[in-house]
């Protein structure tokens, strides 16, 4: 893995703009970093990066089929007791699942190691899918990079083939909050992939999503709502008023109800006491349970089990002092612990590997770069490529 400056390309805010990636730029601070570029080999992609996402996936999988018959580890995971019989029905049923990505410390010697799943609602999709290949593409046309250059990145493809075989006859509905634009340009990206599948789509935001006759969702129109991607978290849903629908299965849900065990911060314990010594795998552990950290580790990592964009998370030197934390609104959660595997730094910034699951493959990646430890939903998303 190298990383190396870049030009950028003249005109990148018209470019931006052009393809509707208005949040290239958040809160005026450069969100998409193209002054900059990261090398791979072809060897490093598929050893260190495509195998073990593929691996950790079907590992993950195991996690949820021994929760879902395992009251106790549901208990654990801080899961409302009200939903465990929904969430195993909809394991047992097959409920399809579109996409998830995987974060990854990596230093270029040792495996990679998972630092945590975001298999609900991940982001950066339309960056890592779609701009940064448009990137490569003008970067090999103007010498930037090597004509013969790759990316690791069948993401867009997979997603338009997963939304093919999840085709049905009613439309497939798209929901995000309001006031947010990355959550926004998100789902009209991934509701353009189901168009491109041939779906009928619609969109609403969350907000305006109604309740019909006998529990039913509809849309503005009072339309019965049947089936919806959704970009807000599976807990958040069931802590809403009328999250106790859900129980009733009324709607197909993507992403469905059994990704909430491992969109859960537990899942990261839980791994380690399943898969222990696994070479992906840092140890972990619940907040209670006797640490299980080993020498050789730098400290260890505190992460609320429902934190998003690291909130509240807090990483600990081995003496117990705070090296960084990260102020959210997650501190009343449960919390896990985690063995601390410091990020590589390239000058004043650390560097994040995602890699994107869909249809249960590995599909491709997306890097984010940060001057913290903790990468956060405003670190700067760098392209790759791969040559050699």
């Amino acid at each position: 893995m190298l990383r190396h400056d870049v030009p950028v390309r003249p005109e990148l805010d018209k470019i931006a703009h052009d393809h509707g990636f208005d949040f290239h730029i958040i809160d005026d601070e450069i969100y998409w970093d193209e002054s900059r570029a990261y090398r791979f080999t072809l060897r490093q992609i598929e050893d260190q990066i495509e195998k073990p996402t593929a691996e950790l996936h079907q590992m993950c999988l195991e996690v949820v089929d021994r929760a879902v018959k395992d009251d106790a580890l549901l208990e654990q995971l801080a899961i409302p007791s009200l939903y465990w019989d929904a969430i195993a029905e909809s394991w047992r049923n097959n409920d399809p699942s579109l996409y998830g990505r995987m974060d990854f410390v990596w230093c270029g010697k040792d495996p990679v190691k998972l630092l945590e799943y975001n298999a609900d609602t991940p982001t950066s999709l339309y960056e890592s899918a779609y701009f940064q290949w448009i990137w490569m593409e003008e970067s090999r046309r103007s010498g930037v990079i090597p004509r013969d250059a790759d990316q690791f990145n069948a993401i867009q493809d997979k997603l338009i083939a997963r939304f093919n075989a999840l085709r049905r006859a009613d439309p497939l509905y798209f929901c995000c909050c309001k006031g947010t634009e990355e959550d926004r340009g998100t789902v009209f990206y991934l509701e353009d992939c189901a168009r491109q599948a041939g779906l009928d789509t619609r969109f609403i935001y969350i907000e305006d999503l109604g309740l019909g006759v006998g529990g039913v969702l509809t849309d503005l129109d009072d339309n019965v709502i049947r089936q919806a991607f959704k970009l807000y978290p599976l807990e958040w849903m069931m802590r809403d008023e009328n999250g106790p629908m859900l129980r009733k299965r009324h709607e197909q849900w993507i992403e469905p109800l059994w990704k909430s065990i491992l969109s859960n911060k537990g899942l990261l314990p839980l791994l380690w006491r399943f898969f222990p010594d696994h070479p992906n795998l840092l140890p972990a552990w619940f907040d209670g349970e006797t640490p299980v950290i080993a020498p050789g580790f730098a400290g260890c990592v505190r992460k609320p089990l429902f934190s998003r964009e690291g909130g509240n998370v807090t990483i600990f030197d081995r003496h117990k002092n705070v090296i960084v934390h990260e102020d959210g609104d997650y501190a009343d959660e449960p919390m896990i612990y985690q063995a601390f595997q410091p990020l590589p730094r390239f000058g004043d910034s650390y560097t994040l590997i995602g890699s994107w699951v869909v249809d249960d493959e590995a599909v491709g990646m997306g890097i984010r770069e940060d001057i913290s430890l903790i990468t956060k939903d405003t670190s700067r998303f760098i392209p790759h490529y791969i040559a050699g």
